[in-house]
């Protein structure tokens, strides 16, 4: 059975000058999900691997990258999805903790839940052993000012289960407690696998809206390839007055990715090597 996996860091107008390190992060976060699935390691602990790496790099607005709300504190969101069954696990709100991709993936795999948000999130991060941080902690010098968005990760693992994860500080200078899609199923991330997965990533209303990924991964069905179910799902997300893009793998560990912003930053298992592109016009750079 082939393996896949794809991630992105976030859709949005990036300056030039991030270029490269948004390309060398998103590189790092597949090397970081290739290496476990190459072990025979599950889809989903390939996404996370890839989320933790995107969480803990500053350029990314998500874990200690993630941009401030308007009471200048870091909220953030996060979910994870198993295709195998549809289990999922969401956090939303939280401050404290530093990897709230980890934490999602605990309430998937330790609570009778789906989402928990805020308070009671850190709560149960405590009880799991999670050393909640300062809030002050989680704020990155150049996330003062800065605008960036969602990142996430699609996998297939050997055994042919694929995985989704997103996570996500959300929109600078958002009202507190605001929560967009991405702690959502079917839209931030979704994962099945009859189909595959897809992970989005803009502005939150527009793809809670259009169920963005939910979309896309049905739209595998119909559609030969991953990418031409990207590219399907767009026209739909565009009439919701959708802003952003996702990236989408198939059964086959085919990966496709499309967006409306003028850039999205990925890297994706490309045969033997990693190929990375900072939008869907420009050539892929590949190792």
């Amino acid at each position: 059975m082939p393996i896949g996996l794809i991630v992105h860091g976030g859709a949005g107008d990036w300056k030039e000058a991030d270029h490269a390190a948004a390309l060398a992060g998103c590189r790092q976060a597949v090397e970081a999900g290739l290496a476990l699935l190459l072990q025979g390691r599950s889809a989903l602990d390939a996404v996370e691997a890839a989320v933790l790496s995107l969480e803990a790099n500053p350029i990314f607005n998500a874990g200690y990258g993630a941009v401030l709300n308007r009471d200048g504190i870091a909220q953030m969101d996060a979910l994870i999805m198993d295709g195998d069954d549809g289990r999922f696990g969401a956090v939303a709100a939280v401050e404290r903790v530093e990897h709230p991709i980890t934490l999602a993936r605990y309430v998937m795999e330790r609570t009778p839940h789906h989402f928990l948000a805020g308070p009671g999130a850190e709560l149960f991060a405590a009880e799991q052993g999670i050393a909640l941080v300062d809030p002050a902690r989680m704020i990155a010098p150049r996330r003062l000012d800065a605008t960036s968005d969602t990142v996430g990760a699609v996998a297939l693992d050997e055994h042919g289960n694929v995985a989704a994860a997103v996570s996500t500080g959300g929109i600078h200078e958002k009202l507190p407690g605001r929560i967009g899609d991405t702690p959502i199923a079917g839209a931030g991330g979704y994962a099945d696998n009859m189909f595959g997965a897809a992970s989005a990533t803009g502005v939150g209303e527009g793809i809670m809206r259009s169920l963005l990924t939910f979309r896309a991964v049905e739209a595998l069905a119909t559609f030969r390839t991953a990418q031409s179910a990207a590219d399907a799902v767009m026209p739909v997300f565009e009439r919701y007055r959708g802003n952003g893009g996702l990236i989408v793998i198939d059964r086959r560990g085919q990966v496709g990715a499309a967006h409306n912003t003028q850039y999205m930053p990925t890297a994706w298992i490309d045969g033997d090597r990693i190929s990375v592109a900072i939008s869907q016009h420009s050539p892929a750079v590949s190792r």
